[in-house]
């Protein structure tokens, strides 16, 4: 029951503006159309739910509608052309002699601009663009990442709930242990001390209890806190700690990181990076400034038109250096694509492999070492009644079951997690069952 149902669902504007190709947010907009999403109360939450109130009320993807304002002013800014200035010149005015006074002056009023070469605009233009598109790849590395991280805390909270359940009925068996101790003092077949070992043990399992109580109290804050919550509105979580799914070959699931967000954010920065080659390009085209004016020559009484135009030299080898420097961090983002798909490649030997071992270890733990011990206990407990084991022997097969059940939840919830990071990069889900919901797969969000 942990696995997140896809569909086509309402968002905030940042995500309608998520390009629909990829394939994040078919993870990441759900809907519940079953029972078994829908929650059943107040008091209880599905990972369904969980998704949905991080994704709309996490802070950390609060920032990207002003990044997204950020950039929409940067393109009104872009799309701008030169500004055309006015200007005043007074020459001949207050000197000596002749040109004492202003009855020699020369008054120039012109209109000047520059002419942009190169078609600068449309290559600001395409930076900006580009780096809306960047900005879009960021948000879905950031989205998928609080799944994941939604997914892991959730696991956890699950688990905690085995746990307490374990813990409760350690504390049972350990009450029955002393009931059945005092029984066999009362009757003379064990000493005093026993029962005051068997005392300490109900009340070890009861601080322990509280122990595990206090922790899943823990663990539902930390969950709550992904969708800003500081006191969790919920008392238990939904779903299945031991059910995993169909495996997938690992060729498979590795084919499927390059669609990973991660990797779709070298794509649009290579892009981002070729837009600012061009842009820098275009600097080594001269702009042309020009003016065009009107003058009057107060001692003659006359006026004239002025115009004037101008334009650096040699601005392609000035600019040389700024196109080798774009072309250079382009190539510096391949690298650095190839790198991050070597560490995917480990990430994904790594959690693949230990989800084997973990499911591996359930597997065991249930069909025949937790059976084992539970038949051991059985048999310990009815020789120690009838005095053919001691006390010890009794506590010590106690233990170990208690033990084995406390690993196989400890694999499963690591199963569950290795599965979750899977999914996070492949952002595809790792198979229909893998948490016991069922998946609708929708390829195009809202």
């Amino acid at each position: 029951m942990l696995s997140i149902r896809t569909a086509p669902g309402s968002g905030a504007t940042g995500r309608r503006n998520i390009k629909s190709r990829c394939i994040l947010f078919s993870l990441l907009f759900f809907i519940s159309s079953s029972g078994l999403n829908a929650a059943p109360g107040d008091s209880t939450i599905t990972l369904t739910n969980a998704v949905q109130r991080a994704l709309s009320q996490n802070p950390s993807l609060k920032v990207f509608p002003y990044r997204y304002a950020a950039l929409q002013g940067q393109a009104e800014t872009a799309g701008l052309r030169p500004a055309y200035e006015l200007g005043f010149d007074a020459e001949n005015v207050g000197g000596t002699g002749d040109f004492s006074g202003a009855g020699g002056a020369e008054l120039t009023i012109a209109l000047s601009s520059v002419i942009e070469m190169g078609d600068k605009r449309a290559a600001r233009q395409g930076v900006i663009s580009h780096s809306r598109s960047v900005l879009n790849a960021s948000r879905q590395v950031e989205s998928l990442a609080l799944l994941g991280e939604v997914t892991r805390r959730y696991v956890d909270v699950l688990a905690a709930q085995e746990q307490v359940t374990l813990a409760g009925e350690a504390a049972q068996l350990a009450s029955e242990s002393l009931r059945i101790v005092k029984k066999r003092a009362t009757a003379g077949a064990t000493p005093e001390a026993e029962v005051k070992r068997a005392q300490a043990a109900a009340e070890q399992a009861k601080l322990a209890l509280l122990s595990e109580q206090q922790r899943l109290a823990y663990l539902k804050v930390s969950l709550s806190a992904l969708w800003g919550v500081t006191s969790p509105d919920f008392d238990k979580v939904e779903g299945d700690l031991f059910q995993f799914g169909e495996d997938v070959a690992f060729d498979l699931l590795y084919a499927k990181v390059e669609k990973n967000p991660a990797i779709e954010v070298f794509a649009v920065e290579s892009r981002l990076k070729e837009a600012e080659i061009r842009l820098a390009q275009t600097q080594s085209s001269a702009d042309i400034s020009w003016s065009v004016g009107v003058r009057r020559l107060q001692e003659t009484d006359d006026t004239a038109l002025v115009a004037g135009f101008s334009m650096p030299l040699f601005s392609g080898k000035r600019n040389a250096g700024a196109v080798s420097t774009a072309l250079a961090e382009k190539n510096q983002v391949l690298a650095e694509r190839d790198v991050m798909l070597l560490d995917l490649h480990t990430q994904l030997f790594r959690a693949f492999h230990n989800r084997k071992q973990a499911i591996v270890a359930v597997k065991a733990l249930r069909t025949a070492i937790i059976p084992a011990l539970e038949q051991a206990l059985v048999e310990t407990q009815a020789a120690y009644q009838r005095g053919r084991y001691g006390y010890l022997d009794y506590v010590s097969a106690r233990q170990e079951l208690l033990s084995a059940r406390r690993t196989q939840i400890e694999a499963a919830a690591a199963a569950l997690t290795y599965g979750a990071e899977i999914e996070q990069l492949t952002a595809e889900p790792l198979a229909l069952t893998q948490y016991g919901e069922d998946y609708t797969f929708s390829g195009t969000p809202q």
